[in-house]
């Protein structure tokens, strides 16, 4: 009975509802017509590339980059120019932007506010865990030769910050795994596709790797939980259940193309969440954005009460059902 309880639960299984929160804009990412589409476009001083991962299109930037290195040799994911996996990490930060999760939770600063709407809050909770999806990976894909032979990455960091790190040496030295999993990722996206397997095997392969290097980078992102005390009880409960969904979500190798990715992020909610909010009745949010709220609460609950054991038997039952299942057939669905 369990475990097809456990067969639909990942992400509240808001794939079959209607969209919610803003995260397209003319078919692509918020704000992607205005990044840079070539590596020249970025900054750049004495030969070393200066992107400035505080700057919205300049984060959005490295993940229009990196789709664009290695979409060649993503030929097992698809006939579509959308079908990366990568394509899941631009949706979410400008999930993130549009949700004001990107803006100074101190109010210290304007930082993310309608004065500097392209800000991103280097005190920001969401920023900061975010920071090790975007720019881990990318500091990688150049070591890793995807950004041009030789090329080298120096982060942007304002002044007085100094517990991000700028360069692939940086990187590497304070967060050895996350980055060992993600040069394994772009060396392995390379000799995968030009071996001889069948595609199936080659995206199974690449998806393995991928969501290996994800999680790792997620894993790593607990440097962030000092950021969480600016936030509501609410909101840090929901930023606790958002990333313990990634396991679900990696445990099944999900292919967070475009398409899917979108089914999974428009019911997550368009604000950030205030003490007093309570699922499924929040003021202001959706049917559906309430609706995704409750399941997370019931979900993390459930667990809890197993002592983790909705997850162990999430990834222990073949590594959860195929990915078009994973909320189709067996989560009693919402309805209006």
């Amino acid at each position: 009975m369990l475990r097809l309880l456990v067969l639909g639960l990942v992400l509240a299984c808001a794939v079959s509802l209607s969209s919610s929160a803003v995260i397209l804009e003319n078919g692509a990412p918020i704000l992607w017509a205005q990044t840079a589409s070539q590596v020249t476009e970025l900054p750049m001083h004495d030969g070393i590339l200066l992107p400035d991962p505080w700057n919205y299109l300049h984060r959005m930037s490295l993940y229009r980059l990196m789709i664009a290195a290695t979409d060649p040799f993503m030929g097992s994911m698809g006939t579509n120019a959308t079908d990366s996996p990568l394509w899941g990490l631009p949706l979410q930060l400008g999930w993130m932007l549009t949700s004001g999760r990107l803006a100074d939770p101190t109010g210290a600063t304007t930082c993310g506010l309608e004065a500097e709407p392209l800000c991103i809050s280097t005190q920001s909770w969401w920023a900061c865990v975010n920071y090790f999806a975007s720019v881990l990976p990318f500091l990688s894909a150049a070591q890793q030769g995807f950004m041009g032979a030789g090329a080298q990455v120096q982060m942007q960091v304002p002044a007085g910050v100094q517990d991000y790190c700028t360069t692939y040496a940086d990187c590497k030295a304070k967060y050895p795994d996350a980055m060992s999993k993600w040069d394994a990722f772009f060396q392995g996206l390379k000799t995968t596709s030009e071996s001889l397997l069948p595609d199936d095997v080659k995206k199974d392969t690449i998806l393995g790797v991928y969501w290996d290097a994800q999680m790792a980078s997620t894993y790593a992102s607990a440097a962030c939980n000092a950021r969480q005390s600016h936030y509501s009880s609410v909101e840090v409960s929901f930023a606790q259940s958002w990333l313990n969904s990634a396991e679900y979500v990696a445990a099944a190798r999900f292919q967070a193309n475009m398409e899917k990715a979108l089914l999974f992020l428009s019911p997550l909610p368009s604000r950030i969440l205030q003490e007093g909010d309570s699922a499924p009745n929040i003021v202001g949010l959706t049917a559906e954005e309430n609706h995704t709220l409750y399941i997370f609460s019931w979900m993390k609950t459930i667990d809890s009460l197993l002592g983790g054991t909705l997850l162990r038997l999430w990834k222990g039952a073949g590594a959860a059902p195929p990915e078009s299942q994973l909320c189709y057939k067996h989560f009693p669905v919402h309805h209006h």
